[in-house]
């Protein structure tokens, strides 16, 4: 497949666009969290325990900036700001399912003194 551009930014296939919009420590365990429900940012940040706020911070603004999850900000004192997972965001979820099972198989694997280098 050739060189693309997407907004802004060249690649060299699909995968490399799909790794820059879900890739990297965090993303997918946030990703990963909303699936199911409305989460605060204190809740994410206490259940993801060694992520510091700027890191938080910044992978929800990316992953709001591709649309894969919604922030609302509640008019209220102190702030109050929900975190949602979008419908494009859903579609993420079956790939983090089957990136899940191979980290569970490659572990079980590579735990086994007999198990295969390749």
């Amino acid at each position: 497949m050739p060189e693309f551009e997407f907004e802004g930014q060249r690649y060299q296939n699909p995968v490399e666009l799909a790794l820059h919009l879900i890739g990297g420590k965090w993303k997918m365990p946030i990703l990963w969290r909303l699936r199911d429900r409305v989460w605060r940012y204190n809740e994410i940040r206490r259940e993801l325990k060694r992520v510091s706020h700027k890191m938080l911070t910044q992978q929800l603004r990316e992953l709001e900036s591709a649309g894969l999850i919604s922030r609302t900000v509640h008019p209220v004192v102190p702030p109050h700001v929900d975190y949602a997972i979008t419908d494009l965001g859903l579609t993420t979820i079956p790939v983090i399912e089957a990136l899940r099972a191979w980290g569970a198989l490659y572990r079980k694997r590579k735990a086994r003194p007999d198990a295969r280098s390749t």
